[in-house]
């Protein structure tokens, strides 16, 4: 009987848990969830990095990228052996110019000169030199001007032995602009400056360029 018993009680099923499938179900669930989000934080990232990279190449494209026109101006002057009569004037003036170029690359220009001029009368003319004005820099230069009116047939009373002697000085240089090393942009730049000659100082004042 003992046996029987025994036997009996070694035939019985084994417990089953009822919450085992929803044990399952929900750890299946908890997975695709988690495997969601991560989807979801990946294609977050990848909008945010389009996003971040359209931004860079819009700022490099209009910064970087954008060429400006150099500013040719005339800095300031020195006349040595200055000569002024009702009739005419003359003298050895020593011109300082600048180039400055606002661009990420160098801005080479080729040679050039320069004229000056009392009313509509060429007073001077200067050669330019070839050069170039680096990277965001201000390149400054200095050439020499013989002024003389004596063949621009001006009547004694424009000058009058005025103190100041009103110039104007116009000028152009042509030139390429090289960004990033590789892309090349042609460019050209004009001088139109007013200024003024103080014949008791003997340097120009009132220096004004567009």
């Amino acid at each position: 009987m003992a046996a029987n018993g025994e036997h009996k009680m070694s035939g019985a099923p084994p417990a089953v848990n009822p919450y085992g499938r929803v044990d399952e179900e929900l750890a299946s669930v908890a997975q695709r969830e988690e495997r969601r989000k991560k989807r979801m934080k990946y294609v977050t990232y990848g909008v945010a990095f389009v996003v971040f990279q359209t931004f860079v190449i819009l700022v490099f494209s209009l910064v970087v990228m954008k060429v400006k026109t150099p500013k040719f101006r005339v800095r300031s002057a020195t006349v040595e052996d200055l000569q002024a009569t009702n009739a005419n004037f003359s003298g050895n003036m020593h011109a300082e110019l600048s180039v400055k170029n606002e661009n990420f690359g160098r801005y080479k220009y080729q040679e050039s000169t320069i004229d000056f001029f009392f009313q509509n009368y060429k007073v001077g003319v200067a050669a330019i030199p070839k050069g170039k004005a680096g990277f965001k820099s201000t390149k400054k230069f200095t050439v020499p001007v013989d002024l003389s009116s004596a063949n621009a047939n001006v009547p004694g009373s424009e000058l009058n032995q005025h103190a100041l002697i009103p110039l104007t000085s116009q000028a152009t240089l042509n030139g390429k602009v090289r960004l990033m090393l590789i892309f090349t942009k042609k460019k050209s730049t004009n001088m139109n400056c007013t200024m003024n000659l103080n014949t008791s100082s003997k340097q120009l004042q009132d220096i004004s360029c567009n």
